[in-house]
């Protein structure tokens, strides 16, 4: 199984940026897949999501501003960044579980750096 993260890069303040996750070992539409960043000294924090179903849901600090979607023809996953702010400088990582009776499958990318700045 392999998630590949690219689509990281340095952009100013209010630009775009489009991150893509690559699926590979699973079928990532059976999957919630998510994008996550690094909090210092804190776990992992959940940016946006997607459920098998299509449903989403977004950290209240993106809202409005950040957009997943899936494609399931590819196998893939993006997260298309809006209005970008310093504060949104991370790497971010892809990520997809799922639970089958009783276990809870998960795995990452290695992740792709943002920055944003003047």
């Amino acid at each position: 199984v392999q998630l590949v993260d690219t689509g990281g890069g340095l952009v100013h303040p209010g630009g775009s940026l489009r991150l893509s996750c690559a699926a590979s070992g699973i079928m990532a539409s059976i999957y919630v897949m998510g994008w996550y960043r690094e909090i210092p000294g804190k776990q992992r924090e959940m940016v946006a999501e997607i459920t098998p179903p299509g449903n989403t849901n977004y950290a209240e600090s993106v809202k409005g501003r950040f957009t997943i979607s899936r494609n399931n023809a590819e196998n893939t996953v993006s997260l298309q960044m809006n209005s970008l702010k310093p504060e949104d400088t991370d790497v971010y990582y892809c990520h997809g579980e799922r639970r089958l009776m009783g276990t809870r499958y998960n795995y990452w990318g290695q992740g792709t750096q943002v920055t944003v700045s003047s």
